[in-house]
């Protein structure tokens, strides 16, 4: 198993990000599913918990098969998605991906993130008590502004060292702006990875943390990026964006929303598979080196750029 802590520093409040996390998960989300593809939401519902209280329980099907590099292509069936479980306890989170259990070919392999947010520039200490882990564990810092991210999902309207906010006056983020700006908060990611295949098991452990860093990346710079869509939402607000994003979305992809059950719902432990309260976005069609992969293939246009609460309303009113 391979843990990595990662933290990302933001130019926000904790209590912003509360609402900010939602809506951008939610729109990306929306933006990534194509008709049979994309993220479909299982279930969404109040869970309380005797340790962290009351919060929510997200459970959802990220389809993916097309999404998938060409060299995992090869050996996944066609039919193929990964179930996303999330305990959020804000500001405390739990995520945990899987495969679905209809497909064996990767038996061994999870992804496990726990998260702590906190208003601070990242100087927090064993925030997740590394006593719990067996051995030390890597700490790096993703800089929103100027880490590099993949070419092809760089967008000029999401770049933080050129986006300046209407509505706070936040940004452009010149360097060192970690030190100087305020306000800031940092999201602590403990990522664990775990491919317990002799032979694979290091080097694709440490493929899937390259892959799930440029999601964290990626995910952090478009909720700055969006503050001026979601800044002024109360959480009621969000929370009725986040369920018609959510219709629309597994509409899209053709299936029919669930409707919403409260119901007991086990808790995670340190070995369930796992993660990430990140948006589930890109993964990358480059192949890690010991695998040979075909040509790429062109990449299919995403969904459409916004989605906005008016727009969903308006489309329920004429419906």
């Amino acid at each position: 198993m391979l843990v990595k802590e990662y933290r990302i520093c933001m130019p926000l409040t904790t209590e912003e990000y509360r609402v900010g996390q939602l809506y951008t998960i939610s729109k990306h989300s929306h933006q990534e599913s194509e008709k049979g593809e994309g993220v479909e939401v299982v279930k969404n519902e109040p869970h309380e918990d005797p340790v962290h209280g009351p919060g929510q329980f997200t459970e959802k099907r990220v389809h993916l098969s097309s999404k998938l590099p060409s060299w995992a292509r090869a050996v996944t069936p066609r039919i193929f998605y990964i179930t996303e479980k999330a305990w959020n306890y804000y500001p405390y989170t739990i995520t945990a991906h899987s495969h679905t259990l209809q497909c064996s070919f990767l038996p061994k392999f999870s992804i496990y993130i726990e998260t702590k947010y906190e208003d601070n520039c990242g100087d927090s200490e064993n925030i997740f008590h590394s006593d719990k882990i067996l051995g030390d564990h890597e700490v790096s810092f993703l800089d929103i502004a100027f880490d590099e991210i993949p070419e092809r999902y760089y967008r000029s309207l999401e770049d933080p060292r050129f986006f300046s906010s209407a509505k706070t006056g936040r940004g452009p983020l010149r360097e060192g702006w970690r030190q100087h700006t305020k306000p800031i908060m940092c999201s602590y990611k403990l990522v664990s990875v775990k491919f317990e295949v002799w032979g694979l098991q290091t080097r694709v452990e440490q493929f899937v943390h390259k892959v799930i860093r440029d999601i964290l990346l990626i995910g952090h710079r478009q909720a700055f990026a969006w503050v001026d869509e979601w800044c002024g939402m109360t959480m009621e607000e969000v929370r009725r964006y986040e369920q018609e994003t959510q219709e629309a979305t597994n509409e899209l992809i053709g299936l029919v929303a669930p409707a919403i059950s409260v119901s007991e719902v086990e808790q995670p432990t340190a070995t369930h598979s796992a993660p990430a309260s990140a948006p589930s976005t890109p993964l990358s069609d480059e192949a890690p080196e010991f695998l040979a992969p075909p040509k790429t293939r062109p990449r299919k246009k995403s969904a459409p750029e916004t989605l906005t609460l008016p727009a969903l309303r308006e489309r329920a009113g004429a419906e």
